[in-house]
Protein backbone atom coordinates (compact mmCIF):
# COMPACT_ATOMS: atom_id res chain seq x y z
CA UNK A 1 0.00 0.00 0.00
CA UNK A 2 1.19 3.49 -0.92
CA UNK A 3 0.06 6.51 0.69
CA UNK A 4 -0.12 9.49 -1.50
CA UNK A 5 -2.10 12.68 -2.28
CA UNK A 6 -5.42 12.78 -4.52
CA UNK A 7 -7.05 16.08 -5.67
CA UNK A 8 -11.22 15.44 -6.37
CA UNK A 9 -12.01 17.34 -9.20
CA UNK A 10 -15.32 19.67 -9.28
CA UNK A 11 -17.83 18.47 -11.98
CA UNK A 12 -19.07 21.03 -14.51
CA UNK A 13 -22.14 22.57 -15.05
CA UNK A 14 -24.53 21.52 -17.47
CA UNK A 15 -26.57 22.59 -19.87
CA UNK A 16 -30.16 21.63 -20.35
CA UNK A 17 -33.38 21.90 -23.05
CA UNK A 18 -34.52 25.37 -22.71
CA UNK A 19 -37.80 24.21 -22.91
CA UNK A 20 -37.89 22.69 -19.33
CA UNK A 21 -38.69 24.33 -16.19
CA UNK A 22 -34.57 23.21 -15.24
CA UNK A 23 -32.21 24.96 -17.78
CA UNK A 24 -29.16 24.12 -16.17
CA UNK A 25 -27.85 22.41 -13.57
CA UNK A 26 -24.86 20.89 -11.35
CA UNK A 27 -24.57 18.05 -10.11
CA UNK A 28 -24.25 18.21 -6.64
CA UNK A 29 -25.46 14.41 -5.44
CA UNK A 30 -22.12 12.41 -3.73
CA UNK A 31 -22.48 9.81 -6.96
CA UNK A 32 -22.75 12.90 -9.08
CA UNK A 33 -25.94 11.42 -11.08
CA UNK A 34 -28.61 13.85 -12.22
CA UNK A 35 -32.04 13.47 -13.48
CA UNK A 36 -34.34 14.83 -15.69
CA UNK A 37 -37.00 16.37 -13.47
CA UNK A 38 -38.75 18.99 -15.04
CA UNK A 39 -36.24 19.55 -17.80
CA UNK A 40 -35.78 18.32 -20.89
CA UNK A 41 -32.62 16.91 -22.97
CA UNK A 42 -30.34 19.67 -24.75
CA UNK A 43 -31.17 18.74 -28.11
CA UNK A 44 -34.21 16.39 -28.52
CA UNK A 45 -35.56 15.41 -31.82
CA UNK A 46 -38.83 15.37 -33.51
CA UNK A 47 -39.53 11.26 -34.87
CA UNK A 48 -42.67 11.45 -36.17
CA UNK A 49 -42.23 8.18 -39.10
CA UNK A 50 -41.16 5.36 -36.69
CA UNK A 51 -43.01 1.43 -36.57
CA UNK A 52 -42.75 -1.30 -34.15
CA UNK A 53 -42.29 -4.92 -34.75
CA UNK A 54 -42.61 -7.87 -31.97
CA UNK A 55 -40.88 -10.77 -31.97
CA UNK A 56 -42.34 -13.62 -29.90
CA UNK A 57 -44.64 -13.03 -26.51
CA UNK A 58 -47.50 -14.42 -25.41
CA UNK A 59 -51.25 -12.84 -25.58
CA UNK A 60 -51.09 -10.86 -22.41
CA UNK A 61 -47.56 -9.69 -23.55
CA UNK A 62 -48.93 -8.42 -26.72
CA UNK A 63 -51.85 -6.55 -25.37
CA UNK A 64 -48.98 -4.37 -23.61
CA UNK A 65 -47.91 -3.05 -26.79
CA UNK A 66 -50.51 0.00 -27.21
CA UNK A 67 -49.87 0.79 -23.36
CA UNK A 68 -46.14 0.62 -24.24
CA UNK A 69 -46.76 2.88 -27.21
CA UNK A 70 -48.01 5.58 -25.38
CA UNK A 71 -46.35 5.20 -22.77
CA UNK A 72 -42.89 5.50 -24.76
CA UNK A 73 -44.89 8.88 -26.24
CA UNK A 74 -45.66 10.19 -22.91
CA UNK A 75 -42.12 10.27 -21.29
CA UNK A 76 -40.36 11.43 -24.44
CA UNK A 77 -42.60 14.27 -24.65
CA UNK A 78 -41.74 15.21 -20.74
CA UNK A 79 -37.53 15.21 -21.95
CA UNK A 80 -38.57 17.15 -24.72
CA UNK A 81 -38.44 14.37 -27.95
CA UNK A 82 -41.28 14.34 -29.89
CA UNK A 83 -42.10 10.91 -30.68
CA UNK A 84 -45.23 10.55 -32.61
CA UNK A 85 -48.01 8.68 -30.51
CA UNK A 86 -48.72 6.48 -33.45
CA UNK A 87 -46.66 4.37 -35.61
CA UNK A 88 -46.86 5.19 -39.35
CA UNK A 89 -47.63 1.35 -39.71
CA UNK A 90 -49.93 -0.88 -37.50
CA UNK A 91 -47.20 -2.77 -35.22
CA UNK A 92 -46.46 -6.42 -36.61
CA UNK A 93 -46.08 -9.48 -34.95
CA UNK A 94 -43.90 -12.07 -35.65
CA UNK A 95 -43.04 -15.89 -33.93
CA UNK A 96 -39.41 -15.63 -32.64
CA UNK A 97 -38.18 -18.50 -35.06
CA UNK A 98 -37.70 -15.59 -38.28
CA UNK A 99 -34.80 -14.50 -36.01
CA UNK A 100 -33.51 -17.53 -36.97
CA UNK A 101 -33.28 -17.15 -40.47
CA UNK A 102 -31.71 -14.08 -41.76
CA UNK A 103 -33.13 -14.20 -45.47
CA UNK A 104 -36.54 -14.26 -43.95
CA UNK A 105 -35.98 -11.66 -41.40
CA UNK A 106 -34.75 -9.23 -43.63
CA UNK A 107 -38.14 -9.86 -46.21
CA UNK A 108 -40.18 -9.28 -42.68
CA UNK A 109 -38.25 -5.42 -41.95
CA UNK A 110 -38.21 -4.41 -45.68
CA UNK A 111 -42.04 -5.11 -45.68
CA UNK A 112 -42.33 -2.68 -42.95
CA UNK A 113 -39.99 -0.35 -44.26
CA UNK A 114 -41.73 -0.46 -47.78
CA UNK A 115 -45.06 0.16 -46.38
CA UNK A 116 -43.42 3.15 -44.49
CA UNK A 117 -43.16 4.53 -48.02
CA UNK A 118 -39.04 4.01 -47.52
CA UNK A 119 -39.22 6.54 -45.24
CA UNK A 120 -38.54 5.64 -41.22
CA UNK A 121 -36.98 7.28 -38.77
CA UNK A 122 -37.26 4.52 -36.11
CA UNK A 123 -37.60 0.91 -35.86
CA UNK A 124 -38.60 -0.61 -32.32
CA UNK A 125 -38.30 -4.30 -31.76
CA UNK A 126 -39.47 -6.01 -28.88
CA UNK A 127 -38.78 -9.23 -28.16
CA UNK A 128 -39.44 -11.78 -25.82
CA UNK A 129 -36.43 -12.99 -24.60
CA UNK A 130 -32.51 -11.95 -26.11
CA UNK A 131 -32.03 -13.82 -29.31
CA UNK A 132 -28.99 -14.52 -31.30
CA UNK A 133 -30.55 -13.47 -34.23
CA UNK A 134 -30.15 -9.81 -32.58
CA UNK A 135 -27.24 -9.38 -34.41
CA UNK A 136 -28.37 -10.28 -38.35
CA UNK A 137 -31.68 -7.35 -37.38
CA UNK A 138 -28.66 -4.85 -36.31
CA UNK A 139 -26.80 -5.63 -39.74
CA UNK A 140 -29.74 -6.03 -41.71
CA UNK A 141 -31.45 -2.89 -40.14
CA UNK A 142 -28.04 -0.26 -40.36
CA UNK A 143 -26.07 -1.83 -43.84
CA UNK A 144 -28.98 -2.91 -46.20
CA UNK A 145 -32.61 -1.20 -44.95
CA UNK A 146 -31.08 2.07 -44.05
CA UNK A 147 -33.06 2.59 -40.54
CA UNK A 148 -31.82 2.69 -36.89
CA UNK A 149 -33.29 0.22 -34.21
CA UNK A 150 -33.75 0.29 -30.74
CA UNK A 151 -34.43 -3.32 -29.04
CA UNK A 152 -36.44 -3.94 -25.87
CA UNK A 153 -37.53 -6.94 -23.92
CA UNK A 154 -41.26 -7.82 -23.09
CA UNK A 155 -40.19 -8.57 -19.21
CA UNK A 156 -39.54 -4.89 -18.89
CA UNK A 157 -43.57 -4.00 -19.88
CA UNK A 158 -45.13 -5.56 -16.92
CA UNK A 159 -43.91 -2.58 -14.52
CA UNK A 160 -42.91 0.33 -17.74
CA UNK A 161 -41.52 2.22 -14.81
CA UNK A 162 -40.19 5.67 -15.66
CA UNK A 163 -36.74 5.25 -15.36
CA UNK A 164 -36.85 2.23 -17.83
CA UNK A 165 -38.71 4.79 -20.08
CA UNK A 166 -36.41 7.50 -20.05
CA UNK A 167 -33.06 5.16 -20.57
CA UNK A 168 -34.90 4.09 -23.89
CA UNK A 169 -35.98 7.75 -24.99
CA UNK A 170 -32.36 8.88 -24.22
CA UNK A 171 -30.79 5.81 -26.38
CA UNK A 172 -33.74 6.68 -29.24
CA UNK A 173 -32.82 10.52 -29.21
CA UNK A 174 -29.32 10.16 -29.48
CA UNK A 175 -29.83 7.28 -32.63
CA UNK A 176 -31.51 10.15 -34.38
CA UNK A 177 -29.05 12.54 -34.38
CA UNK A 178 -30.09 14.46 -30.41
CA UNK A 179 -27.92 14.91 -27.76
CA UNK A 180 -28.74 14.36 -23.84
CA UNK A 181 -26.57 16.91 -22.47
CA UNK A 182 -24.12 19.59 -23.17
CA UNK A 183 -21.36 21.79 -21.08
CA UNK A 184 -22.99 24.79 -19.66
CA UNK A 185 -19.51 26.32 -20.57
CA UNK A 186 -18.60 25.56 -24.37
CA UNK A 187 -14.92 24.61 -24.51
CA UNK A 188 -13.50 27.97 -26.04
CA UNK A 189 -14.76 29.50 -22.73
CA UNK A 190 -13.33 26.66 -20.28
CA UNK A 191 -9.99 26.89 -22.27
CA UNK A 192 -9.46 29.70 -24.48
CA UNK A 193 -5.97 29.16 -24.77
CA UNK A 194 -6.36 25.83 -26.55
CA UNK A 195 -9.85 26.25 -28.30
CA UNK A 196 -10.38 29.78 -29.56
CA UNK A 197 -10.43 27.27 -32.68
CA UNK A 198 -12.39 24.75 -33.93
CA UNK A 199 -11.01 20.95 -32.71
CA UNK A 200 -11.91 17.23 -32.84
CA UNK A 201 -12.27 14.83 -30.45
CA UNK A 202 -10.93 11.24 -31.95
CA UNK A 203 -11.55 7.64 -29.82
CA UNK A 204 -9.84 4.15 -31.16
CA UNK A 205 -10.34 0.74 -30.23
CA UNK A 206 -9.81 -2.71 -31.56
CA UNK A 207 -11.71 -5.51 -30.60
CA UNK A 208 -10.53 -9.08 -31.08
CA UNK A 209 -12.08 -12.70 -31.34
CA UNK A 210 -12.66 -14.98 -28.96
CA UNK A 211 -9.49 -16.37 -27.35
CA UNK A 212 -10.23 -19.85 -28.70
CA UNK A 213 -11.05 -18.47 -32.52
CA UNK A 214 -8.02 -18.69 -34.70
CA UNK A 215 -9.39 -16.75 -37.99
CA UNK A 216 -11.94 -14.62 -37.42
CA UNK A 217 -10.98 -10.72 -38.21
CA UNK A 218 -10.17 -8.26 -35.28
CA UNK A 219 -11.96 -5.02 -35.64
CA UNK A 220 -10.67 -1.42 -35.67
CA UNK A 221 -13.04 1.58 -34.93
CA UNK A 222 -12.82 4.69 -34.78
CA UNK A 223 -15.02 7.63 -33.90
CA UNK A 224 -14.83 11.29 -33.93
CA UNK A 225 -16.68 14.30 -33.16
CA UNK A 226 -19.23 16.23 -35.79
CA UNK A 227 -20.38 19.30 -33.67
CA UNK A 228 -18.45 22.49 -32.47
CA UNK A 229 -18.37 23.94 -29.80
CA UNK A 230 -20.41 21.28 -28.06
CA UNK A 231 -18.48 17.78 -28.80
CA UNK A 232 -20.96 15.40 -28.07
CA UNK A 233 -21.97 13.79 -31.31
CA UNK A 234 -19.70 11.31 -32.39
CA UNK A 235 -19.42 9.53 -36.45
CA UNK A 236 -18.14 6.11 -36.21
CA UNK A 237 -16.49 4.42 -38.95
CA UNK A 238 -15.00 0.46 -38.51
CA UNK A 239 -12.73 -1.93 -40.48
CA UNK A 240 -12.20 -5.00 -40.25
CA UNK A 241 -8.04 -5.92 -40.16
CA UNK A 242 -5.69 -8.88 -39.58
CA UNK A 243 -6.26 -11.41 -37.03
CA UNK A 244 -5.33 -10.64 -33.63
CA UNK A 245 -3.50 -7.45 -34.56
CA UNK A 246 -3.77 -4.13 -32.67
CA UNK A 247 -2.52 -1.69 -34.76
CA UNK A 248 -5.04 -0.06 -36.60
CA UNK A 249 -4.45 -0.76 -39.90
CA UNK A 250 -6.73 1.46 -42.09
CA UNK A 251 -6.53 4.32 -39.41
CA UNK A 252 -5.14 6.67 -42.30
CA UNK A 253 -8.51 6.34 -44.28
CA UNK A 254 -10.99 6.43 -41.48
CA UNK A 255 -9.53 9.47 -40.29
CA UNK A 256 -9.67 11.30 -43.75
CA UNK A 257 -13.30 10.09 -43.95
CA UNK A 258 -13.87 11.79 -40.65
CA UNK A 259 -12.16 14.74 -41.17
CA UNK A 260 -14.54 15.74 -44.58
CA UNK A 261 -17.28 14.75 -42.47
CA UNK A 262 -16.39 17.49 -39.65
CA UNK A 263 -15.10 19.87 -42.23
CA UNK A 264 -18.64 19.54 -43.89
CA UNK A 265 -20.73 20.33 -41.18
CA UNK A 266 -18.54 22.95 -39.27
CA UNK A 267 -17.42 24.06 -43.11
CA UNK A 268 -13.81 24.28 -41.50
CA UNK A 269 -11.26 21.75 -40.49
CA UNK A 270 -9.89 21.28 -37.12
CA UNK A 271 -6.88 22.94 -35.24
CA UNK A 272 -6.25 20.75 -32.99
CA UNK A 273 -6.61 17.06 -32.67
CA UNK A 274 -7.12 14.69 -29.80
CA UNK A 275 -6.75 11.62 -30.44
CA UNK A 276 -8.08 9.05 -27.23
CA UNK A 277 -6.82 5.13 -28.08
CA UNK A 278 -7.82 2.39 -26.04
CA UNK A 279 -6.95 -1.09 -25.35
CA UNK A 280 -3.13 -0.75 -25.56
CA UNK A 281 -0.67 -2.28 -23.33
CA UNK A 282 2.68 -0.43 -21.79
CA UNK A 283 4.52 -2.14 -24.39
CA UNK A 284 2.83 -1.64 -27.09
CA UNK A 285 3.41 2.26 -26.85
CA UNK A 286 6.03 2.71 -28.69
CA UNK A 287 4.42 0.53 -31.74
CA UNK A 288 1.50 2.09 -31.81
CA UNK A 289 2.67 5.73 -31.39
CA UNK A 290 5.11 5.15 -34.40
CA UNK A 291 2.43 3.95 -36.80
CA UNK A 292 -0.60 5.36 -35.49
CA UNK A 293 0.81 9.12 -35.32
CA UNK A 294 2.19 8.61 -39.02
CA UNK A 295 -1.21 7.54 -39.80
CA UNK A 296 -2.96 10.62 -38.45
CA UNK A 297 -0.42 12.65 -40.16
CA UNK A 298 -0.76 11.14 -43.24
CA UNK A 299 -4.43 11.50 -43.47
CA UNK A 300 -4.07 15.07 -42.74
CA UNK A 301 -2.23 15.72 -45.62
CA UNK A 302 -5.08 15.12 -47.78
CA UNK A 303 -5.84 18.53 -47.59
CA UNK A 304 -3.68 21.04 -48.79
CA UNK A 305 -1.79 23.17 -45.92
CA UNK A 306 -3.49 21.51 -43.25
CA UNK A 307 -1.12 21.02 -40.05
CA UNK A 308 -2.71 20.73 -37.09
CA UNK A 309 -1.41 20.10 -33.87
CA UNK A 310 -2.02 16.57 -32.07
CA UNK A 311 -2.19 14.95 -28.70
CA UNK A 312 -2.42 11.29 -28.54
CA UNK A 313 -2.85 9.76 -25.56
CA UNK A 314 -3.97 6.07 -24.80
CA UNK A 315 -6.60 4.96 -21.98
CA UNK A 316 -6.08 1.38 -20.06
CA UNK A 317 -8.93 0.37 -17.45
CA UNK A 318 -7.15 -3.17 -17.60
CA UNK A 319 -4.41 -2.67 -14.38
CA UNK A 320 -4.45 -3.36 -10.80
CA UNK A 321 -4.07 0.19 -9.50
CA UNK A 322 -7.02 0.72 -6.81
CA UNK A 323 -7.40 3.91 -4.95
CA UNK A 324 -8.89 3.90 -1.26
CA UNK A 325 -9.20 6.46 1.77
CA UNK A 326 -6.32 5.99 3.59
CA UNK A 327 -8.55 6.31 7.01
CA UNK A 328 -10.73 3.51 5.64
CA UNK A 329 -13.58 5.25 6.30
CA UNK A 330 -16.89 6.08 4.07
CA UNK A 331 -16.81 9.33 1.88
CA UNK A 332 -18.13 12.79 3.47
CA UNK A 333 -20.41 14.27 1.00
CA UNK A 334 -18.35 15.28 -1.96
CA UNK A 335 -18.62 19.14 -1.72
CA UNK A 336 -17.18 19.24 1.68
CA UNK A 337 -13.55 18.78 -0.42
CA UNK A 338 -14.20 21.50 -2.42
CA UNK A 339 -11.74 21.41 -4.97
CA UNK A 340 -9.01 20.31 -2.31
CA UNK A 341 -6.25 17.72 -1.26
CA UNK A 342 -7.46 14.54 0.19
CA UNK A 343 -5.57 11.18 1.29
CA UNK A 344 -6.21 8.39 -0.42
CA UNK A 345 -4.05 4.79 -0.19
CA UNK A 346 -3.51 3.43 -3.08
CA UNK A 347 -2.57 -1.22 -3.74
CA UNK A 348 -1.68 -2.64 -6.90
CA UNK A 349 -3.44 -6.09 -5.74
CA UNK A 350 -7.21 -5.32 -4.60
CA UNK A 351 -9.07 -7.48 -3.37
CA UNK A 352 -11.74 -8.58 -6.13
CA UNK A 353 -14.74 -6.76 -6.81
CA UNK A 354 -17.11 -9.87 -5.77
CA UNK A 355 -15.87 -9.83 -2.17
CA UNK A 356 -17.12 -6.32 -1.29
CA UNK A 357 -20.43 -6.71 1.60
CA UNK A 358 -22.86 -4.96 -0.68
CA UNK A 359 -23.48 -2.34 -4.06
CA UNK A 360 -24.75 0.73 -0.85
CA UNK A 361 -21.73 0.61 1.01
CA UNK A 362 -19.29 -0.14 -1.99
CA UNK A 363 -21.06 3.17 -3.45
CA UNK A 364 -20.17 4.95 0.27
CA UNK A 365 -16.72 3.33 0.61
CA UNK A 366 -15.75 3.92 -2.81
CA UNK A 367 -13.52 7.24 -3.46
CA UNK A 368 -15.62 9.95 -4.96
CA UNK A 369 -15.84 10.66 -8.54
CA UNK A 370 -13.50 13.29 -10.07
CA UNK A 371 -10.45 11.71 -7.89
CA UNK A 372 -7.22 12.44 -9.53
CA UNK A 373 -3.47 11.07 -8.99
CA UNK A 374 -0.78 11.98 -11.21
CA UNK A 375 2.08 11.64 -8.32
CA UNK A 376 4.45 8.94 -6.79
CA UNK A 377 2.44 5.91 -8.82
CA UNK A 378 2.78 7.52 -12.25
CA UNK A 379 6.00 7.69 -14.25
CA UNK A 380 8.66 10.17 -13.21
CA UNK A 381 9.17 11.75 -16.30
CA UNK A 382 5.95 11.06 -18.71
CA UNK A 383 2.80 12.31 -18.61
CA UNK A 384 0.22 10.24 -17.14
CA UNK A 385 -2.39 10.03 -14.59
CA UNK A 386 -4.86 8.22 -13.11
CA UNK A 387 -8.70 9.83 -12.66
CA UNK A 388 -11.32 8.04 -11.23
CA UNK A 389 -14.60 10.01 -12.97
CA UNK A 390 -17.74 7.92 -11.72
CA UNK A 391 -19.07 6.46 -8.83
CA UNK A 392 -18.50 2.69 -7.70
CA UNK A 393 -21.89 1.62 -7.41
CA UNK A 394 -20.60 -2.04 -6.83
CA UNK A 395 -16.89 -3.56 -5.92
CA UNK A 396 -13.72 -1.02 -5.80
CA UNK A 397 -13.82 1.77 -8.22
CA UNK A 398 -11.36 0.82 -11.04
CA UNK A 399 -9.53 4.01 -12.13
CA UNK A 400 -8.91 5.09 -15.60
CA UNK A 401 -5.07 5.24 -16.92
CA UNK A 402 -4.39 8.12 -18.99
CA UNK A 403 -1.00 8.12 -20.58
CA UNK A 404 -0.28 11.11 -23.23
CA UNK A 405 2.34 9.71 -25.70
CA UNK A 406 2.73 13.07 -27.65
CA UNK A 407 1.34 16.37 -26.99
CA UNK A 408 1.91 19.13 -29.78
CA UNK A 409 -1.04 20.95 -28.13
CA UNK A 410 1.38 21.54 -24.69
CA UNK A 411 -1.25 20.16 -22.42
CA UNK A 412 -0.83 21.76 -18.62
CA UNK A 413 -1.75 18.34 -16.27
CA UNK A 414 -4.84 20.42 -14.91
CA UNK A 415 -6.22 21.24 -18.37
CA UNK A 416 -6.45 18.04 -19.99
CA UNK A 417 -7.06 16.29 -16.42
CA UNK A 418 -10.64 18.32 -15.97
CA UNK A 419 -11.53 18.18 -19.66
CA UNK A 420 -11.52 14.79 -19.56
CA UNK A 421 -13.71 14.53 -16.35
CA UNK A 422 -16.06 17.18 -17.91
CA UNK A 423 -16.40 15.25 -20.96
CA UNK A 424 -17.57 11.96 -19.03
CA UNK A 425 -20.49 13.96 -18.14
CA UNK A 426 -21.94 14.02 -21.63
CA UNK A 427 -22.20 10.47 -22.55
CA UNK A 428 -25.41 10.15 -24.32
CA UNK A 429 -26.74 6.95 -22.80
CA UNK A 430 -27.16 8.14 -19.28
CA UNK A 431 -27.29 11.03 -16.48
CA UNK A 432 -24.15 10.34 -14.57
CA UNK A 433 -20.31 10.55 -15.19
CA UNK A 434 -18.45 7.39 -16.89
CA UNK A 435 -15.56 5.92 -16.12
CA UNK A 436 -14.00 6.32 -19.32
CA UNK A 437 -14.02 9.14 -21.59
CA UNK A 438 -16.54 9.32 -24.03
CA UNK A 439 -14.67 9.14 -26.88
CA UNK A 440 -12.90 6.07 -26.26
CA UNK A 441 -16.16 4.54 -25.21
CA UNK A 442 -18.07 5.44 -28.22
CA UNK A 443 -15.32 3.85 -30.01
CA UNK A 444 -15.39 0.34 -27.99
CA UNK A 445 -19.63 0.39 -28.72
CA UNK A 446 -18.84 0.96 -32.35
CA UNK A 447 -16.24 -1.95 -32.34
CA UNK A 448 -19.00 -4.30 -31.05
CA UNK A 449 -21.57 -3.45 -33.47
CA UNK A 450 -19.01 -4.15 -36.17
CA UNK A 451 -18.38 -7.24 -34.17
CA UNK A 452 -22.32 -8.28 -34.92
CA UNK A 453 -22.08 -7.44 -38.84
CA UNK A 454 -19.88 -10.19 -39.06
CA UNK A 455 -22.13 -12.74 -36.96
CA UNK A 456 -24.27 -14.91 -39.27
CA UNK A 457 -27.02 -16.05 -36.95
CA UNK A 458 -24.08 -17.20 -34.42
CA UNK A 459 -23.17 -16.43 -30.68
CA UNK A 460 -21.56 -13.73 -29.97
CA UNK A 461 -18.55 -13.82 -28.03
CA UNK A 462 -15.81 -11.28 -28.17
CA UNK A 463 -12.52 -9.70 -26.23
CA UNK A 464 -11.75 -6.33 -26.06
CA UNK A 465 -8.12 -5.53 -26.66
CA UNK A 466 -8.04 -4.37 -23.81
CA UNK A 467 -7.35 -7.53 -22.65
CA UNK A 468 -3.34 -8.51 -21.99
CA UNK A 469 -1.92 -10.19 -25.04
CA UNK A 470 0.30 -12.50 -22.59
CA UNK A 471 -3.24 -14.00 -21.50
CA UNK A 472 -3.79 -15.33 -25.10
CA UNK A 473 -0.38 -16.01 -25.66
CA UNK A 474 -0.74 -18.69 -22.66
CA UNK A 475 -3.83 -20.03 -23.42
CA UNK A 476 -2.27 -20.32 -27.04
CA UNK A 477 0.95 -22.38 -25.68
CA UNK A 478 -1.40 -24.85 -23.96
CA UNK A 479 -3.62 -25.62 -26.88
CA UNK A 480 0.06 -25.80 -29.15
CA UNK A 481 -1.93 -23.84 -31.05
CA UNK A 482 -0.43 -20.82 -33.49
CA UNK A 483 -1.25 -17.44 -32.90
CA UNK A 484 -0.18 -16.32 -36.35
CA UNK A 485 -2.54 -14.26 -38.14
CA UNK A 486 -3.85 -16.14 -41.44
CA UNK A 487 -2.09 -14.43 -44.57
CA UNK A 488 -5.96 -14.17 -46.08
CA UNK A 489 -7.21 -11.13 -46.54
CA UNK A 490 -10.13 -10.72 -43.86
CA UNK A 491 -13.78 -10.44 -45.08
CA UNK A 492 -14.71 -6.91 -45.42
CA UNK A 493 -17.11 -5.19 -43.33
CA UNK A 494 -21.04 -4.68 -45.32
CA UNK A 495 -21.01 -0.92 -45.87
CA UNK A 496 -23.39 1.37 -43.80
CA UNK A 497 -26.24 2.67 -45.40
CA UNK A 498 -26.20 6.37 -46.21
CA UNK A 499 -28.99 7.13 -43.37
CA UNK A 500 -27.27 5.89 -40.37
CA UNK A 501 -23.88 6.77 -41.49
CA UNK A 502 -23.84 10.21 -39.97
CA UNK A 503 -25.51 8.80 -36.82
CA UNK A 504 -24.76 7.08 -33.22
CA UNK A 505 -26.17 4.35 -34.38
CA UNK A 506 -24.12 2.12 -32.55
CA UNK A 507 -24.97 3.69 -28.97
Amino acid sequence: MTKLNGRILQPPKLKLGNGGQVKDLTPCRQDRQWNFLDSHVVEGRSIARWALISFGGNAEQRSNIGKFIVGLAQRCSQLGISLSRSTIVHPRFEQMHILENANLLEAKLRKIYDNASRNLDLLVCVMERKHRGYADLKRICETSIGVVTQCCLYSHFYSLSSQYLANLALKINAKVGGSTVALYNPLPRQLPRLFSEPAIFFGADVTHPHPMDDKSPSIAAVVASMNWPAANKYVARMRTQAHRKEIIEGLREMVGELLEDYRDEIKQLPKRILFFRDGVSEGQFYKVLEEELRALKAACKRFENYNPTITFAVVQKRHHTRLFHSDGQATEPVNSYAGGRVHHSVSRNAPPAGKRSSSSSDAQDNIPPGTVVDTLITHPREFDFYLCSHSGIKGTSRPTHYHVLWDENNFLSDELQQLINNLCYTFVRCTKPVSLVPPAYYAHLAAYRARLYLEKSGSISETSSSRSTSTSEASSNRSGRSRLCPSVEPPPLPKLNENVKKLMFYC
